[in-house]
């Protein structure tokens, strides 16, 4: 099935990737036909392996922002104890906010995952994915730079919970169903969420944070519907590699968060959206000439 040398490569791989704005999934599907693996993407065993690396994610996320979860947690129990959110309780407003963009990409997910599933086989799909993300990011940035130009808002150092806080309900809305298109092997979660609060008005370093805060639920809730098949009775998964992908997907999500937080607060999506152009056409060139 999965050797742990591959298991501990594609987790690593994931742990990176996921929280950059080039696609983990992508690369997750992309690397093995390119390196020659003999593994079944299309099988349950590998989308159970993607899954729990992407639990060892969330959960990193969690642990990385875990100020900010008491906060809006604390934030969300006094707005349901008042019977109303308070437009000053930033830590209130922003969990709901966060509960609203996390909507579209869980229903999206619950009425389409076998569509979705089929496409983890097919990496001429997710090549010209990547390509179209690349493009997605580009796109982003030109429209932001256009919002700059008209608003002469200057970027802040750091990210500013109020600042996202101050986003509209519909504004939610828009951030979730761009990051619904995380859901297409290919396209990054973190650069469409991005994509979505950067059209919103939000800067770089607070449509990251965003980003990352509404990646925790999402991946936590794809895990907790996916994993307890390991569980049944008659299935035969290999727990070793998954495990160990998991914990190297977990050390590279560290690695990565830390980076981008800093990474952000002066730094554009460019460089990300360059290299996904020039993967995916690479990888498409690749797949598409055999």
């Amino acid at each position: 099935m999965i050797t742990y040398f591959q298991a501990i490569a594609l987790g690593a791989l994931q742990g990176v990737t996921e929280l950059f704005p080039i696609s983990s999934l992508g690369h997750s599907v992309l690397l093995p036909p390119l390196l020659g693996w003999r593994i079944d993407q299309g099988a349950d065993y590998f989308l159970v392996f993607l899954v729990a690396t992407h639990i060892a994610t969330s959960l990193v996320l969690l642990a990385f922002y875990w100020r900010e979860w008491a906060s809006i947690v604390k934030g969300i129990f006094r707005s349901l104890a008042r019977r109303y959110i308070d437009p000053a309780d930033t830590h209130a407003k922003l969990g709901w906010l966060i509960v609203v963009a996390t909507v579209p990409a869980g229903a999206l997910g619950i009425l389409f995952e076998k569509s979705f599933q089929s496409l983890f086989a097919s990496p001429r799909y997710v090549a010209v994915f990547l390509l179209l993300n690349g493009l997605v990011l580009f796109g982003a940035e030109a429209a932001r730079k256009r919002r700059a130009l008209q608003t002469d808002a200057p970027s802040r150092a750091a990210a500013d919970d109020a600042a996202i806080a101050r986003l509209t309900w519909s504004q939610a809305v828009k951030v979730g169903f761009a990051q619904s298109m995380a859901l297409l092997p290919g396209f990054s979660r973190t650069g469409t969420t991005m994509m979505g609060g950067l059209l919103t008005g939000l800067d770089h370093a607070d449509a990251a944070r965003f980003a990352f805060l509404l990646a925790t639920p999402v991946i936590f809730a794809a895990g907790v519907l996916k994993l307890p098949e390991l569980l049944v009775p008659g299935q035969h998964y290999p727990i070793g590699p998954i495990a160990a992908g998991a914990a190297a997907a977990a050390i590279g999500a560290y690695a990565s968060v830390r980076f981008l937080v800093r990474y952000f607060r002066a730094r554009t999506l460019v460089p990300f959206a360059v290299y996904c152009v020039i993967v995916g056409a690479l990888s498409s060139l690749a797949f598409f000439g055999r």
